[in-house]
Order: structure tokens, then C-alpha cells, then sequence
């Protein structure tokens, strides 16, 4: 008895200890002219897809779909190309994800919603569709008239509820466009729909879980029951938990708009603030793309797109006016916000410096919730948009983790998930602590490793036809390397290493080209913080090229298919050059730097060329991020010629 007593003294100690040593926020009051604040005079640089910004440690990103016209996943005759929004959630041991789809482009039907599910984050299962194409019956609202047979869209910012008894419940909201410019997400729309997620991956019946009333749309004039008609009666808890969840259903707003006192705050329209006697200026801005977290003295706070946020200190019965942060520019999409494993707050968004770009991925992060700083790159990499559609803007976005209460993965790692190009879904597992800098030197095999998601302190890039792994050695069986495979005709696989910041370095690897068609290229760079690339080394099917500039090569050396070797690099700041050594035998020396750097500080291997920089079209032209520049581009549904090559023994040594 006496045990457990101080037992319980000494873990109440702790806890008060960890509470006491947290660093709080300034107070509600104090918080309102910008609940979040960005205080880093870091901002990207819009000519770079990854804003010339150090990039963040040990940061993988996984393609979970791509998207496929002619060979379709899903069960369709064509494949449908814009596929955006998604969500995830992390229920009894597996991810899920969420996302809308379209035939080709944004607002134009029909519409439906799939899921994808993993275990590991990195290997996803093929697509079924959780909420269908819906077709809406003749009906005429005051001077609008939708005819028989009209095909929905799909809108939605909330994908998934873990509710307290443990049920999955995914959700979706049907509407529908008159034109491709029309708004679905305008309030009149038909409603919010909802499933059971049962987890032998089935599904249970689609019901309506609350109608757009005001919109004219009720049980009488859509195709699926309400809710409170199921006989499921763990179902009806679920759902009625969810809808007495005033945080939650705040997602629900942009779509429904109601004023029938559902929504504690009107974030579209709001003029006062709710809880405190303070005016404020909305646009129409406000209000979408809702999602929360809790600061350490138990405030939430409230992100929106378009910068704007708020503070609830009763869990969201009532809010601040919604204000505008200046210092987080964004660009439109969506902006998440959590908090993180090891007690900090980490906000994944767009910080660009055009409204129009949505690049580079970007975090900051923060200790209080209120103030943050460190400025870093998540990812850099925008991949061509294959295919053509209005809306469809280029590059990461749409960013969204796991909202409080819909699981949590084993380790500190956060997960995001978001759509690239409005084509493809991807998601990222971000190393937390979030940092852009190491303070030990690399000295990296591959034999302990299991799976390529081992790799702590790498980046890793891998799309489904372009990725690396943990490969058995074709050489040696008691050997393990790092397998890059590249099958894909428009992307590439990409691993990247940073190391500590230094004037001179050595590098050493071994590589092998196992298998290298004709005109495949592996690429591999040492870089700046700031992602200038004064080394660029580029191996062939049989000659190793020393690269300057776009088409000019210093000097090469022959080398064979099938073989390994063991290449060193001595490189040298202050004197602007390097030198590359293969097997013992100095193959270029004195070769001059192809950009004037003072450090370096990663290691880049990608089995395509660099990409990096932005076509002026890109942010010159208000056509060119909706879409209009570009048609379809041609074999982007098959597999190219196949490229293997591997990686093995990367040590890194400063001074």
C-alpha cells in the first residue's frame, strides 16, 4: 500500500515537472492580433522548387497512388486523373487514406471518394471506392434546375472519425457544379455522408449523416437514408458522438454553411468576435480548410486557409474573432498544424512568396503552439504534371496529418499526406525532432537494415515506378545495399544525406551499375545548404562524367556495367575545386566547382537529371498554375526502360 502511494507521489512529480518545464504561450488576449506567428527571417526562394531553404532530416516521402488513365486501379474503364484532398487515419494498426477523384479536372463530374490502405506507410493497397458516383434526380430550387440524371461532385475537409467506442467512420460530402467554375463547397450542395470503415475492410451502408436542409435537400429528394434509420445502434453512438463534437464537425462548415446553430463560429461571414469584445475584418477567404491543435495551456487553436486562424479556451464552444497572420504567407491551400511527439508544435504548408505557387513543402516549428521559427524544406521535388485539367496547380499540397483523436503511430515520426499536381497521392513520415542539421559524420552500410524505412537520418524519395530498397547484394549474398530502381518515365528516385556543414570533405561510396539502358543516367551531387551544386558527378552505361553548367563535361572516365567501385571524392571550398578517385586511381583532379559555395552539407543520388529550377511560366503567368500550359503528357502510363543500380559503404569526413 505504501509502495503504490509513493508510486503515485512520484509520478504525479513527474507530470508536474514536465508541465512546469513546457513553455507556454502568452496568454489568449495577448495571442489575438496573430494566434500563430512566424518570427524566421528564412523565406524561399521562388525561382527553386525547394525555396534554396535547408531541408529537414531524415524526412520519406512515398508515392501511395498514381494516378493512370489507360491502365486504371479502381475498377474503371478509364482511369481518373485528378484525385486530390486526402485524409488519413491510423486505426487498429494500419493507415488509411482518403481522396476524392475526378474523370480529368477539378468541379467537374462525376465525382466519387476512395480509400487506400497500409500498413507500414510505405506500400499501399490498390484503391476501392468508398463513396460512389451519385446522380441526382430532377429538381428545380427557386430558378435553379438540375435536370435527371446530373452527376455530382465530391468536397469535402474531413475524411475520418475514430469515435469513442472505437468505430472507423469515413465521411464525404456530395454537391454539384453547374460549370466547371462553380463552387461545390458553396452551401448548396446535398450533404454529408457516412460509413462504417469494419475491420475485416468492409464497409457498412452509406447514410446521410446531416442534410443541407436550408439548401432544399432532405430525405425526400436523395438516394441514401439518414442515419438515425440504421439499426446498428454502436453506429448511432458513433454518429452521435461525432455530431456533439463541436471541433470536429467545424471541418463541415465550408461545405454546409448552414445558420441553424450547428457551427459555434460563422467563419465566413464573422464580423465580432464570438468570446471577446474585439472587431475584426474578414474576406471570404476565411473559413476553409479547418483543422486544430492544443496548446500547452489547453487552447486550441484554429487553422484556415489563407492564413487565418483563432483561439478556443473551451473546446471550440466558442472562439476569438478569426484573424489574419501576416508573417505565415501561404498560397491558398491548405495549411496543418500538430503538435509532435516530443511536445513541440510543427505547422506543414506552402510558405511561398506568390499566392500562385504551391511549393516548396514547408515546416516551421514552434515550442509554445503560438511563436515558431526554423524555416526548413520537407520536400523540394515537383514532378511534371502529366496530365491537363483546370485547377489543377503544380506541386505538394492539400497537407493533412492525423487530427487529434484519429490514432497514433508506434514511434515519433508525424505523418502527412497530401496530393502532388492534383494527381497523385503521396504521403511523408517527417523525423521528429524536426531538424536541418547533423552533428555526426556519415558512416552508412546497409547490413543491419531491414527495409529502406530503417534509414533514420536520410531523405528518401520513391514514387511506385521509381524508388529505392534495402537490396541483397547480386555479388556478394552476405551483403546488404541500397537498391535505386527508376522504371518511371516522368520521375525519378532520389536519396539524400546531410552531413555536417563543412570547407573540405571527403566522400567515399561504392556503386555498382548493374543495369543501365542507353541513355539512363545516375546523378549524384554534393551540395550547399542552399542547394547549390558545385559537384555534379553523372555515371552512364559506361563512362563516368565530371559535369559543368547544362551541357558542357570538365573530363569522364570509362567505367563497365555489372561491376563496383569505389569512388572518392576530396573536395575543397577554398580553393573552389575537387578532385574523384576510383578504385585508388585519381581519375579527375583540380576540377573546378560549377558554383561558388563557401560549405557543403548534403549528399544527393537521384537516377534523373536535376529539375530544380522553376520555368518562369511557372510564376509569371496566372495560366500557367491553373492548368492551361500544358496537354497531356505522352506514356505516362507505362513503365520505361528499367534502371538498377546500387549504392553501398557511404562515408563522409570533414574538417
Amino acid at each position: 500500500m505504501r509502495k503504490t502511494f509513493f508510486l503515485a507521489i512520484l509520478v504525479l512529480f513527474v507530470l508536474n515537472l514536465t508541465i512546469s518545464t513546457q513553455t507556454m504561450p502568452p496568454s489568449v488576449e495577448e495571442s489575438l492580433d496573430e494566434p500563430v506567428k512566424y518570427i524566421g527571417e528564412r523565406q524561399p526562394d521562388k525561382k527553386y522548387f525547394d525555396g534554396n531553404l535547408p531541408h529537414a532530416v531524415g524526412v520519406h516521402h512515398y508515392q501511395a497512388y498514381r494516378a493512370n488513365r489507360s491502365i486504371p486501379l479502381a475498377g474503371d474503364q478509364v482511369g481518373w486523373t485528378y484525385n486530390h484532398q486526402p485524409f488519413l487515419s491510423y486505426w487498429n494498426g494500419k493507415f488509411y487514406i482518403q481522396y476524392l477523384s475526378n474523370v480529368y479536372q477539378e468541379h467537374t463530374p462525376p465525382g466519387k471518394t476512395l480509400i487506400i490502405v497500409s500498413e507500414d506507410g510505405r506500400r499501399w493497397s490498390n484503391p476501392k471506392i468508398i463513396f460512389p458516383e451519385y446522380s441526382l434526380p430532377e429538381i428545380v430550387f427557386e430558378e435553379v434546375f438540375i435536370p435527371t440524371g446530373t452527376k455530382s461532385v465530391m468536397h469535402q475537409r474531413m475524411g475520418f472519425y475514430i469515435a469513442p467506442n472505437g468505430k472507423l467512420l469515413t465521411l464525404g460530402f456530395y454537391s454539384y457544379c453547374q460549370t466547371p467554375r462553380s463552387s461545390p463547397n458553396a452551401g448548396n450542395g446535398l450533404g454529408r455522408v457516412v460509413r462504417e470503415i469494419k475491420e475485416d475492410g468492409s464497409f457498412g451502408p452509406i447514410y446521410f449523416i446531416r442534410y443541407n436542409r436550408h439548401a432544399g435537400w432532405n430525405e425526400s429528394n436523395t438516394n441514401y437514408p439518414f442515419y438515425k434509420e440504421s439499426n446498428d445502434k454502436e453506429f448511432l453512438k458513433s454518429c452521435e458522438a461525432l455530431l456533439a463534437d463541436k471541433l470536429i464537425t467545424l471541418q463541415w462548415w465550408e461545405e454546409d454553411r448552414a445558420e441553424d446553430g450547428f457551427y459555434t463560429i460563422d467563419p465566413g461571414g464573422v464580423k465580432d468576435a464570438v468570446h471577446f469584445s474585439r472587431k475584426i475584418t474578414t474576406s471570404k477567404g476565411a473559413g476553409k480548410g479547418f483543422n486544430f491543435y492544443h496548446r500547452p495551456d489547453k487552447v486550441v487553436v484554429g487553422l484556415w486557409k489563407n492564413q487565418y486562424s483563432a483561439l478556443s479556451n473551451d473546446e471550440g464552444r466558442t472562439w476569438t474573432g478569426i484573424t489574419k497572420n501576416s508573417s505565415l504567407t501561404t498560397d491558398g491551400a491548405k495549411t496543418w498544424g500538430q503538435k509532435t511527439e516530443d511536445g513541440k508544435f510543427m505547422i506543414v504548408h506552402n510558405q511561398s512568396p506568390t499566392f500562385r505557387n504551391r511549393f516548396p513543402m514547408t515546416s516551421i516549428v514552434s515550442e509554445d503552439g503560438h511563436t515558431f521559427d526554423n524555416l526548413l524544406c520537407l520536400r523540394g521535388e515537383v514532378p511534371l504534371k502529366r496530365y491537363q485539367g483546370l485547377h489543377k496547380r503544380i506541386g505538394p499540397q492539400y497537407y493533412r496529418g492525423i487530427i487529434e483523436g484519429n490514432g497514433n503511430p508506434s514511434g515519433n515520426d508525424a505523418w502527412v499526406v497530401y496530393s502532388m499536381n492534383k494527381e497523385d497521392i503521396w504521403i511523408s513520415k517527417i523525423r521528429v525532432p524536426i531538424t536541418g542539421k547533423v552533428d555526426k559524420e556519415v558512416k552508412q552500410n546497409f547490413e543491419s537494415l531491414n527495409n529502406i524505412g530503417d534509414l533514420e537520418l536520410w531523405n528518401i524519395f520513391n514514387t511506385i515506378w521509381a524508388k529505392s530498397r534495402i537490396a541483397a547484394d547480386p555479388t556478394n549474398k552476405n551483403n546488404k545495399c541500397l537498391e535505386l530502381k527508376d522504371e518511371d518515365p516522368y520521375d525519378y528516385a532520389k536519396i539524400e544525406r546531410i552531413f555536417p556543414e563543412s570547407k573540405k570533405t571527403i566522400v567515399n561510396f561504392r556503386l555498382n551499375m548493374l543495369e543501365v539502358p542507353m541513355g539512363n543516367s545516375l546523378h549524384i551531387e554534393v551540395q550547399d545548404q542552399k542547394g547549390n551544386r558545385p559537384i555534379r558527378l553523372r555515371f552512364e552505361s559506361n563512362m563516368l562524367n565530371f559535369d559543368i553548367g547544362r551541357q558542357k563535361v570538365a573530363g569522364f572516365y570509362y567505367i563497365e556495367k555489372q561491376k563496383w567501385y569505389n569512388v572518392q571524392l576530396n573536395i575543397n571550398t577554398e580553393t573552389q575545386n575537387y578532385s574523384v578517385t576510383v578504385d585508388g586511381k585519381v581519375v579527375g583532379s583540380n576540377i573546378n566547382f560549377d558554383a561558388k559555395v563557401e560549405s557543403l552539407e548534403r549528399l544527393e543520388i537521384r537516377t534523373g537529371p536535376y529539375r530544380g529550377m522553376v520555368s518562369p511560366i511557372i510564376f509569371d503567368s496566372p495560366l500557367a498554375t491553373a492548368g492551361y500550359e500544358t496537354e497531356d503528357l505522352p506514356g505516362g502510363e507505362i513503365k520505361f526502360l528499367k534502371s538498377v543500380y546500387l549504392i553501398d559503404d557511404v562515408i563522409t569526413k570533414g574538417e
